[in-house]
């Protein structure tokens, strides 16, 4: 069993930057692959970016690629999204979610946060 927590969300500009932390409670958060995700009310939840029990893959949708960076610390069983040149079109709410395997499919993932809103204004 492995919980999840997110947190960094918040307000901010066009243009700006946030980092999204998740922290994991139990002793196999090194074993998991973790994920990123999001959702806009009405709309399918999206996959962001996932990032390899050791860290050293990393897989991030075309829509962030180059502007988000995922990465982790297994001591902290910690997993960042550190997110540059915020877009409105980025505002949801962040999830992250732990599975065996590296997916961008969500519905293959077995734990999931409570999520973070992310609002970027324009």
């Amino acid at each position: 069993q492995v919980q999840l927590v997110e947190s960094g969300g918040g307000l901010v500009q066009d243009g700006g930057s946030l980092r999204l932390s998740c922290t994991a409670s139990g002793r196999t958060f090194s074993s998991y692959t973790m994920g990123w995700f999001r959702r806009v009310p009405g709309k399918e939840r999206e996959f962001v970016a996932a990032i390899s029990w050791s860290g050293g893959s990393t897989y991030s949708a075309d829509s962030v690629k180059g502007r988000f960076t995922i990465s982790r610390d297994n001591a902290k069983n910690t997993v960042y999204l550190q997110m540059n040149s915020l877009k409105p079109e980025d505002t949801a709410v962040y999830y992250c979610a732990a599975n065996e395997y590296p997916s961008s499919n969500w519905t293959e993932y077995h734990y999931w946060g409570q999520g973070t809103q992310v609002t970027v204004s324009s």
